[in-house]
């Protein structure tokens, strides 16, 4: 829920290996969460248990840490819209996680930042950098051979591959843009808002999105296998801690916000995903991940 504002020459090495650990972290909480979603837990369970047990964890970090609040009405408002957002977000990811393969799902996410620079352009009127434009459709050609947008790889050619997969990319890109109007806002209609704070309001926000979903299910699916219950547990852990971190100990190694390099999330994933839930993608599908995650990184870190 922060920006990238650290360009990796300035990182010290403990930073650059926190910024890993999270990115590391963030990329197995998905994977907990297929876990989670193949043993009988839907995804507004997971989305409300992970959303309430971090605003718990913000809650007594702001409270130890003697943290002022001093909202302004705009504030407020801002704070508000970007929690329901992030709230339909987390929706939309864990949704596309429990369809598709989870570094794709997480490589479909991971286009956010062209998203960014849309809505930055058709709310705001900012014109886009001419870097970003000429990443644009680098970063689409890389997501089009992650996503085996013709079924070459798979062999089930366009149609087979898109009745397999559109949904589920469908919810990525949905999340992708939503998360991208929540950053985009956060920019402009938040500014002074303490980041713990800010996160803080929107975990209460996506939690109390997740129970009226829950509410509209007939209640909390919870896990019906063990391996459902690791997922659970590993997931909510997972995300807490990441976020912890990233408010606790990042400040103190100088690094404000997110650094472009945690979105080496979706390799961090695809590695797990092979070794633990046996998803396995072709050579040019990994290629493709590599290009998105490479272009995304270069738009993160290059000098301002």
């Amino acid at each position: 829920m922060s920006q990238n504002t650290t360009p990796s020459s300035a990182l010290s090495l403990t930073a650059f290996a926190t910024l890993l650990l999270i990115a590391f972290m963030m990329g197995s909480n998905h994977v907990a969460a297929r876990f989670a979603f193949e043993n009988g837990v839907d995804v507004a369970t997971a989305m409300t248990m992970r959303s309430s047990v971090t605003a718990v964890v913000l809650t007594l970090l702001i409270w130890q840490q003697k943290v002022q609040i001093s909202l302004t009405r705009q504030n407020k408002r801002a704070l508000l819209g970007v929690g329901v957002l992030v709230g339909v977000q987390s929706l939309c990811i864990y949704s596309s996680v429990a369809r598709i393969p989870v570094a794709l799902a997480l490589l479909a996410f991971n286009t956010y930042p062209l998203w960014t620079t849309l809505w930055a352009f058709l709310i705001y009127r900012h014109r886009p950098q001419a870097v970003t434009l000429r990443a644009m459709p680098v970063m689409l050609v890389g997501l089009a051979l992650a996503l085996d947008v013709l079924g070459a790889a798979s062999g089930l050619g366009a149609q087979g591959q898109w009745s397999l997969m559109g949904i589920g990319v469908a919810f990525a890109m949905a999340a992708a843009a939503t998360f991208a109007l929540a950053l985009v806002f956060i920019q402009h209609e938040t500014v002074g808002v303490d980041g713990r704070v800010r996160t803080l309001s929107t975990m209460t926000c996506a939690a109390a999105i997740g129970l009226v979903a829950v509410s509209t299910q007939g209640g909390f699916h919870l896990p019906t296998a063990d391996a459902g219950w690791w997922g659970l547990m590993g997931l909510t852990l997972l995300y807490g801690t990441a976020f912890t971190i990233m408010f606790t100990v990042l400040p103190r190694l100088g690094v404000v916000g997110n650094s472009a390099i945690m979105n080496v999330e979706p390799i961090f994933a695809l590695v797990l995903a092979w070794v633990l839930l046996g998803q396995a993608i072709a050579p040019v599908q990994v290629l493709g991940g590599l290009v998105v995650v490479g272009t995304v990184m270069f738009l993160g870190l290059r000098k301002r």
